[in-house]
């Protein structure tokens, strides 16, 4: 049975609800999430009574090995695809083509416009990405998985932190660990950010000693092969300053509070408000300044968001980060993000490496 075939269907279902004959799947992660094929270069039209994977002869092998079953096109050397692309449209008679406007260039776009004169263009937006925000039981063990060989990394840099060794080295051992324990790679760059660098959320590792503060800011995740992890830590590398408790204490309860608010039927806005509400009345409100966590799954940020004016209502099956943050230029910042799975009963944390910040300290 082809595990992918009822995703397509959904996605049948989704485009003559558009009034389109088809939709061009222009987004790789979408075309790995429609077939199962983890190449690039590769479009899918789907049609409504069926589909075909336009791809070249790199690929072929892979495909039969990743996609048995499916029909496929492969387009010869020297033909381009976006050749390929109009003679499966016009062998298909399509009409009325949709096209997934965040991801095909307006260039792409005209190009095709001209090889297909009376074809008219529906632009759509998110119709797989629709069907991403929920995970089925195989997305799930997969999402536990790259969990798994987060934390395994982190154990390894934990147990290998030294004073003299810099953000890129931790950075690059991390990743290592990471692969060593079966990742393909890390999720996204890690942040590796020591003392006043830590006040930059999305900070890039430099050549900065962990000995030159006492705090480290660690952002990092595991590519499992398909899907991806993300998580945060600080870890203390001096002394606890009374300054450093009370931020960690504020960011600590917000995280808490919010992972508690995590359940069905409740909206996205709403539970991003609990940590904002709590980070805010403790004076720190105008230094948390971004959503409260994103969607997880084959890309690091996808929906649903935890932000201020997200509607989106939460379902069983939905994975976030929650992941509050104080950053005080000058001083550094907290950061403290876990993996939540939205279950029909409320939330499983998928994550546990300790938030203690007494369990924190490390000597090295």
């Amino acid at each position: 049975m082809d595990y992918y075939a009822p995703r397509r269907e959904k996605l049948r279902r989704l485009v003559r609800q558009s009034g389109a004959d088809a939709l061009l799947v222009t987004s790789f992660t979408n075309v790995t999430y429609l077939t199962g094929f983890t190449g690039d270069d590769s479009y899918l039209l789907a049609r409504t009574d069926g589909e075909l994977l336009i791809s070249d002869p790199r690929y072929t092998t892979q495909l039969e090995e990743e996609c048995p079953g499916l029909d496929l096109l492969i387009r010869p050397p020297g033909v381009t695809m976006l050749s390929g692309i109009a003679k499966a449209v016009g062998q298909a008679k399509i009409g009325r083509l949709a096209i997934e406007g965040s991801s095909m260039t307006v260039g792409l776009r005209d190009q095709l416009g001209a090889k297909l004169p009376g074809v008219e263009f529906v632009v759509t937006d998110g119709l797989v990405e629709r069907l991403r925000l929920t995970k089925d039981r195989m997305e799930i063990a997969r999402l536990r998985e790259a969990v798994r060989m987060a934390e395994k990394g982190f154990e390894v840099l934990r147990s290998t932190l030294r004073k003299e060794k810099t953000e890129k080295q931790i950075a690059a051992e991390l990743e290592l660990a990471m692969r060593q324990f079966g990742a393909k790679g890390c999720a996204f760059p890690s942040i590796v950010a020591v003392g006043p660098r830590a006040a930059l959320p999305h900070a890039t590792p430099t050549d900065a000693t962990v000995g030159s503060s006492d705090l480290l800011l660690v952002d990092w995740g595991a590519h499992e092969g398909m899907y991806r992890s993300d998580l945060t830590r600080v870890l203390v590398t001096g002394r606890i300053s009374p300054k450093l408790r009370k931020v960690y204490k504020t960011v600590l309860a917000a995280q808490v509070a919010a992972i508690q608010a995590v359940r069905p039927g409740v909206t996205a806005e709403s539970v991003d408000a609990v940590a904002r509400k709590m980070i805010a009345k403790a004076g720190f409100g105008r230094y948390f300044g971004h959503g409260l966590g994103h969607g997880l799954g084959l890309d690091v940020h996808e929906g649903p968001r935890l932000a201020v004016g997200i509607q989106t209502v939460l379902r069983p099956g939905m994975v976030v980060t929650v992941e509050p943050g104080i950053y005080l230029p000058g001083w550094g910042g907290v950061r403290i993000e876990d993996d939540v799975l939205v279950t029909r009963g409320g939330h499983e944390v998928l994550t546990s490496v300790s938030k203690s910040l007494e369990e924190a300290v490390v000597d090295g």
